[in-house]
């Protein structure tokens, strides 16, 4: 009898790939598409060549397709102008459209997921207390990394890395998108952990 994750699974796969191939379509700068999809172009593979040796829980995958999808909308738009952000500002009277903060935020929150299953299965971290600091301290870490890609991406291409950056004049956007990628993986964390320990348990046995 098919299990959650195998009937999930297909329907997530053609959800990921329907939308990487609708944000291709004439996305308003090429180079910002490109950069925002990287990660999906490298991660729904990945996903797919070790399905067999690490499934993931059906909540991790449900995550990873809908974070997959935030990234690939800012690409197709690029994260300065979404519709939906720009509709929110608009709406709300901001100075800005924080679409883009959605991002970061999301980029705390699924990885928070991914890390506790890779640890929680391959680790002698199960049950450790250590378990959510070092979870969040790799999601901080990730962060990190990716704030540095943008700064090198800026240097290397200059003017074209504007729509990539998406700062939008904001001289502390760095520090809001490692902040909302710790507030992300902190509420993770709190809302998540324990459906994510029932899926990991019923997982392993």
């Amino acid at each position: 009898m098919p299990t959650e994750r195998d009937r999930l699974g297909p329907g997530l796969v053609a959800l990921v790939l329907a939308v990487l191939v609708w944000s291709g379509i004439r996305p308003h700068d090429r180079f910002t598409w490109f950069m925002e999809v990287f990660p999906v172009l490298l991660g729904l593979p990945a996903v797919l060549l070790t399905h067999r040796r690490f499934p993931l829980t059906p909540l991790l995958a449900t995550l990873l397709a809908v974070h997959a999808c935030i990234l690939m909308v800012g690409g197709k738009y690029t994260y300065a102008e979404v519709p939906l952000g720009n509709w929110v500002r608009d709406a709300l009277g901001l100075a800005r459209n924080h679409y883009d903060r959605l991002g970061h935020f999301a980029q705390g929150f699924v990885p928070a997921i991914l890390a506790r299953e890779i640890l929680w299965r391959r680790s002698p971290l199960r049950g450790s207390r250590w378990l959510p600091f070092v979870v969040v301290s790799i999601c901080l870490a990730f962060s990190a990394c990716y704030e540095f890609i943008e700064w090198w991406t800026a240097v290397a291409t200059g003017e074209g890395a504007t729509a990539f950056l998406g700062t939008q004049g904001d001289p502390w956007d760095t520090q809001w998108d490692m902040f909302l990628a710790l507030v992300g993986a902190v509420s993770a964390l709190l809302v998540l952990s324990g459906v994510h320990e029932r899926q990991l348990r019923r997982l392993s046995s």
